[in-house]
C-alpha cells in the first residue's frame, strides 16, 4: 500500500507528435517506484499517474504514423501536477495551427498550481499560448532562429540543456510589490530535445520524489543522468556557456562539494593560479566571483531541499555548509527576498 497520494501527470497528446518522445515520457513516469522496486524485491509503488490527454479524447497520430490512443479528454483535466508537453515531430507551424484548440487549454492548467515542461520544439506550444513571454526558455538548436524570429519576447538560452522560470499567474496584480509577485502557480521548465529529454525527466522526478529515487530510475533506465555538465539539476540557470575550461572546471568541483568549506585561494591553489586571476576570470565566463557562484549554488541547493519537503533551518544550513545559521538566512533572503521558511511555505510540494 503507498504511504503517499501519486503525484498526476498529464502528457499533451497531438496529430504530429514525436512518438518516442510521447511514448517515453510515458514509460519514464509510470514506472518510477515500479522498476527498481521490482528488481530489488520491494513492493511497488508507483509514484506517478500518468495519463496522455487529446483534443476530445481522439486518437493521436504521431509524426511517424503510429496512431495511439489517448487516456482521456483534456478539456475534462481540471488539475494536475505536472504537464508535459512532448517534442512536435511534423511541422512546426502545421502542428500549431492544426492544434490551435489546445492553447486556451495550456493558458487554463498554467493557472492553477501545475508544474509545465516542454521537450525541444514543444516549446513553441507553450511560446504560442504566451507563458514564455519576459522568461527563459530553450529548444533544439536547429530550431532556434525560428524561435527567436517567432517569438522575440522570450529569453531563448540555446546553450541550455534544460532551463526552469517561475510562472506567474496571470490574474496576478501588476501594482503588487517585488515580494509578493511570485504567486502558487507552479514552474516551467524546457529541455534542449534529444538526451535533454533524460535530463529533464530526471529533475521532475527528483523534484517530487527526491534525489534517490530519482537515481534508481536513472539505474533502471541506464540514464547517465550527468551529461552536458549539469551535475546540479537545480543549478541549470548558472551554468552560462562559456569556453573557459579553467572556469569550468572549478564551477564542477563547487558543484560536487558545496557542504564543505571552501575557499578561493585553495581553489585558486587547486587549478595553479593565483586568486586574484581565478576572481578575474570567473568575472570574465560567469559575471560573478567564485564567492558569490559559491553562495548562488548553496542557495540552489537550499531552495531544492525547501520545495522537496520537511527540512529545519538548523539542517538545512549545515547540509548547503553553513555553521552560522543567521549568516545562512541572510544570505538566502538576500538572493530570494524570501525567509527560507516563507520560501517553503510558498514553493515545498507538501504544502500545496
Amino acid at each position: 500500500m503507498p504511504y503517499f497520494k501519486p503525484f498526476k501527470v498529464i502528457i499533451l497528446g497531438f496529430d504530429g507528435v514525436l512518438g518516442s518522445v510521447l511514448a517515453g515520457a510515458l514509460d519514464l513516469f509510470s514506472f518510477t517506484g515500479v522498476s527498481w522496486q521490482r528488481f530489488s524485491g520491494e513492493a511497488v509503488e508507483p509514484r506517478f499517474n500518468v495519463q496522455i490527454a487529446s483534443l476530445g479524447g481522439a486518437d493521436i497520430r504521431c509524426s511517424n504514423r503510429l496512431i495511439m490512443q489517448a487516456h482521456c479528454d483534456i478539456r475534462d483535466v481540471t488539475e494536475c501536477d505536472l504537464l508535459l508537453i512532448p517534442t512536435i515531430g511534423d511541422s512546426i507551424d502545421k502542428v500549431l495551427s492544426q492544434n490551435s484548440q489546445l492553447i486556451p487549454h495550456l493558458q487554463r492548467l498554467a493557472s492553477t498550481k501545475a508544474d509545465i515542461a516542454s521537450n525541444c520544439s514543444g516549446a513553441f506550444f507553450l511560446a504560442k499560448a504566451g507563458l514564455l513571454d519576459n522568461k527563459i526558455a530553450t529548444t533544439h538548436w536547429g530550431y532556434a532562429s525560428k524561435f527567436k524570429a517567432d517569438f522575440p519576447l522570450v529569453d531563448l538560452q540555446e546553450n541550455q540543456f534544460v532551463t526552469q522560470s517561475k510562472n506567474q499567474s496571470k490574474n496576478q496584480s501588476k501594482s503588487q510589490s517585488k515580494s509578493d509577485s511570485i504567486t502558487q502557480s507552479g514552474n516551467i521548465f524546457c529541455a534542449a530535445g534529444g538526451s535533454a529529454f533524460y535530463d529533464l525527466g530526471l529533475l521532475l522526478i527528483e523534484r517530487y520524489c527526491g534525489r534517490e529515487i530519482s537515481t534508481q530510475v536513472a539505474k533502471t533506465q541506464i540514464i547517465d543522468s550527468k551529461r552536458g555538465n549539469q551535475n546540479s539539476y537545480t543549478n541549470v540557470t548558472l551554468h552560462k556557456p562559456h569556453a573557459d575550461q579553467l572556469v569550468q572546471q572549478v564551477q564542477e568541483f563547487i558543484e560536487e562539494n558545496f557542504n564543505q568549506p571552501l575557499q578561493v585561494s585553495s581553489l585558486a591553489a587547486m587549478v595553479n593560479i593565483t586568486p586574484r586571476t581565478l576572481n578575474r576570470r570567473f568575472q570574465s565566463a560567469v559575471a560573478m566571483r567564485p564567492i558569490e557562484y559559491i553562495q548562488a549554488v548553496r542557495v540552489e541547493q537550499a531552495k531544492r531541499l525547501l520545495e522537496l519537503g520537511d527540512v529545519t533551518i538548523k539542517s538545512l544550513a549545515h547540509q548547503v555548509g553553513y555553521d552560522d545559521i543567521s549568516s545562512f538566512t541572510r544570505l538566502f533572503k538576500r538572493a530570494t527576498e524570501l525567509t527560507p521558511k516563507e520560501y517553503q511555505d510558498k514553493f515545498s510540494r507538501l504544502a500545496i
